[in-house]
């Protein structure tokens, strides 16, 4: 289970505190311009030690790629890459080698393997992330040639949340500070709140909003291979993520049928629109050509800086004081993520639209 995607297919390797994390990207199309530059600005976005508000760990992410890339263009061949581990601080984990850390993944992995790496975190750790961000940067480029543009921001930390939805901000602000908020004065209360749970030796969770533009209606399976499911199957597998909504989610159960309906109108040319996006893009398990828009929930990191009780693996009652780098609140860094993907999958349902629709074949 460390490939994902159908068409496209994204396989992942590498450890939190091993040499270096890698992938391979299969089915990726021939004759795309390669932008190493966007490529290194993808995983600068995600990298720790980028401000005050993550981890003090320091990695340069510097991708190297292996094949499937000749004279600035793709040629159709997996696509190698690896990104080496250089800051990694082993020492740091010494204390954690014989006990579970509470809400982590370390008694999980050794119940089903009996056997885990406890640098880090070992293949848990949101490290891994960082394969992930070098295929969405891939993928991103193969979209943007489609004409379609996936964007992410935050939009909640805590009990912070911006009041309106992603229609009313400029989502090029997000980048303008380094909680990636659109709303410059939210922005500032979120950062406030990091600083103080990150003094206190506590953590705190949020919430990113996904907003996908210019996908054409028609991209989707039925039944099992519905867009929004495969959307919501991508966005889980990111470390922390606890739920996922589309359209208006959990808040449109208050609304009526009357108030919910997105009512078909013609478009001028021929075609349709809707006069509502109540929806999220999606109907039926396929895009309906209206922006796609999703939320992803993500609970407070699991790493305190401060005392609390445990077990050992030897089920003996034990008290654990972490060590090491980590961040106060996941979400800035996890909007790169969200993006990277939200364009994996857009770009594999794409290409699977490619094969099957009849239209696309003349």
């Amino acid at each position: 289970m460390n490939t994902f995607g159908h068409l496209l297919r994204l396989t992942t390797f590498g450890e939190s505190h091993g040499p270096c994390l890698g992938g391979v990207l299969d089915g990726f199309p021939a004759g795309i311009d390669i932008d190493m530059d966007f490529l290194q600005h993808e995983l600068d976005r995600r990298r720790p030690g980028q401000s005050a508000l993550t981890t003090a760990r320091k990695e340069s992410d510097r991708a190297e790629l292996l094949s499937g890339v000749f004279e600035g263009k793709s040629t159709g061949c997996p696509i190698g890459f690896l990104v080496r581990n250089e800051q990694a601080r082993s020492a740091d984990y010494d204390n954690l080698r014989d006990v579970f850390r509470p809400s982590h993944a370390d008694y999980a992995y050794y119940y089903k393997y009996g056997i885990r790496d406890h640098r880090g975190g070992g293949r848990s750790s949101a490290r891994e992330t960082v394969a992930r961000c070098v295929g969405g940067a891939l993928a991103k480029m193969a979209l943007r040639q489609a004409g379609i543009r996936v964007a992410a921001y935050t939009s909640q930390v805590g009990s912070i949340a911006l009041k309106h939805d992603y229609s009313h901000y400029d989502l090029s602000l997000a980048e303008t500070n380094p909680v990636r908020c659109p709303d410059p004065e939210a922005a500032k209360r979120m950062a406030r709140l990091i600083a103080d749970v990150k003094r206190e030796g506590d953590t705190i969770g949020g919430v990113v909003t996904g907003v996908i533009q210019g996908c054409p209606p028609g991209i989707g399976e039925p039944v099992f291979g519905k867009l929004h499911a495969a959307l919501g199957e991508a966005m889980l597998s990111i470390n922390a993520a606890k739920g996922f909504e589309y359209g208006e989610g959990f808040a449109g159960v208050a609304a009526r049928g009357s108030e919910q309906n997105d009512i078909f109108l013609p478009d001028g040319h021929g075609g349709v629109r809707t006069a509502t996006n109540h929806s999220g893009g999606i109907q039926g398990g396929i895009s309906n050509g209206n922006d796609i828009y999703f939320r992803v929930a993500f609970k407070p990191v699991a790493t305190l800086l401060r005392e609390q009780p445990t077990v050992n693996l030897r089920g003996e009652a034990v008290s654990l004081m972490a060590r090491g780098r980590h961040d106060p609140c996941v979400v800035p860094r996890a909007v790169p993520i969200v993006e990277a993907m939200a364009a994996l999958v857009i770009l594999d349902f794409y290409l699977l639209s490619q094969a099957s629709n009849v239209k696309n074949k003349g």
